[in-house]
C-alpha cells in the first residue's frame, strides 16, 4: 500500500482484469493514476504471467484489504507436462525435461483427486515470502536455495476443463480449474501434479477468475477504464463495506455513534432480528458506515476499526 498527499481522497474497491505481462503493482499504479488517488493497495499479487481478477482498494477500503487476503480464490491454469523450470512457470529457465507417458483419463482423475482437501505445500523459492528479512525471490535470483517449511493449505475443488485423451491429444497439457484457500501457490501445485504423474510440470498460463465474493465478470480491463469519463470511473467503485456483508450489522443512535467515534464501548439497547453472538460486526449510523465493532460477552459493543467515509 502506498500514499500520497496531493491527489484525490478516493474510497472504494475496483475490480481489475489484470492483463498479461505486468506486475500487480504496475497495474495498481496505472489505475491509481486514472483516479489520482492518494491511497491505494491491492489484495493478493498476481504474477506478470497471470491474468484476471485483481481487487484494488482505494482510501478507506485499504482497511479491509487484509480481510480480503483471507478469501478463497478460484483459478484456471494450463499445466505444461514434461517440463520443469526454476520458477515453476513458463517464464523461468528450463531445468529438466521428461517424456510424457500416455495417461488414461482414469489416471488423470486419480491424480487430481489426490490433491483435493487439506494438503501440505512447500512454497516456491520464487515467492515474496521472507527469509532473514529478504524476499525469497531475491535470494533465488542470486542462485541461493533456502529450505522452506511445508504449509497447510486446502484445495476445495480441482476440476479438469479439457478432455485429456492420450490417444488423440495434440499437446502435453492439462487445463484445470482450482478452487483453493489463501496461501495456495498454483505454481507449486502444478509442479506437485507433474511430480505425481512422474513427468514434471510447470504453469504455462494462469488466470484468476474469483476472489471471495467477487468474480471476473465484474472486472474491468485497463482499456475499459481509460475509455471512461470521470463519473463512470467513480461509478465503477464498490462500497468499502461490500466485503464485510457476511458479518452481522447494527444501526446506532446519534448518541451511540458519538460514543463509538470517541473510542468508547456502548451498552446497545438495539432490538436485533437475530441473536447477536460475541464477535465482529458492522456498525452504521443512518446511511453512514462507521466501521467494524465487536459484540463482547457482556453485551457491549466496542469499536475495532473506524472508517472515515459516508456510505450511500
Amino acid at each position: 500500500m502506498s500514499k500520497r498527499t496531493s491527489g484525490n481522497n478516493v474510497h472504494g474497491i475496483l475490480l481489475l482484469d489484470k492483463r498479461l505481462g505486468v506486475s500487480s503493482n504496475k497495474a495498481l499504479q496505472e489505475v491509481r493514476h486514472l483516479f489520482n488517488a492518494n491511497k491505494a493497495g491491492h489484495t493478493g499479487s498476481l504474477d506478470p504471467l497471470a491474468t484476471g481478477l485483481l481487487p484494488l482498494c482505494f482510501g478507506e477500503a485499504t482497511k479491509v484489504s487484509g480481510l480480503m487476503l483471507d478469501d478463497n480464490k478460484r483459478y484456471q491454469v494450463v499445466i505444461q507436462l514434461g517440463i520443469m523450470t526454476d520458477t515453476g512457470d513458463a517464464e523461468g529457465k528450463v531445468i529438466a525435461t521428461k517424456p510424457v507417458p500416455l495417461f488414461s483419463s482414469e489416471e488423470i482423475c486419480a491424480c487430481l483427486q489426490a490433491f483435493i482437501g487439506e494438503i501440505e505445500q512447500v512454497p516456491p523459492m520464487y515467492s515474496a515470502l521472507k527469509h532473514n528479512g529478504r524476499k525469497l525471490y531475491e535470494l533465488a535470483r542470486e542462485g541461493k536455495v533456502i529450505e522452506r517449511k511445508a504449509r497447510r493449505i486446502k484445495i476445495l475443488d480441482l476440476m479438469q476443463l479439457s478432455n485429456f485423451d492420450a490417444t488423440t491429444r495434440i499437446s502435453d497439457q492439462i487445463i484445470l480449474e482450482v478452487y483453493c484457500s489463501k496461501g495456495t501457490y498454483i505454481r507449486s501445485l502444478a509442479e506437485d501434479i507433474g511430480h505425481f504423474l512422474g513427468c514434471g510440470g510447470t504453469v504455462k498460463a494462469l488466470r484468476r477468475i474469483e476472489s471471495g465474493q467477487f468474480n471476473i465478470t465484474q472486472a474491468k480491463t485497463i482499456e475499459q477504464l481509460k475509455a471512461m469519463d470521470e463519473q463512470s470511473l467513480y461509478e465503477s467503485l464498490i462500497n468499502v463495506d461490500k466485503p464485510l456483508e457476511k458479518l452481522p450489522s447494527v444501526y446506532l443512535s446519534d448518541q451511540e455513534a458519538i460514543a463509538i467515534k470517541y473510542g468508547q464501548s456502548i451498552n446497545s439497547k438495539l432490538e436485533l432480528s437475530i441473536a447477536m453472538q460475541p464477535g465482529p460486526l458492522r456498525m452504521y449510523h443512518a446511511s453512514a458506515f462507521l466501521g467494524l465493532g465487536e459484540m463482547q460477552i457482556d453485551g457491549k459493543i466496542a469499536p475495532k476499526k473506524l472508517f472515515n467515509i459516508n456510505m450511500q
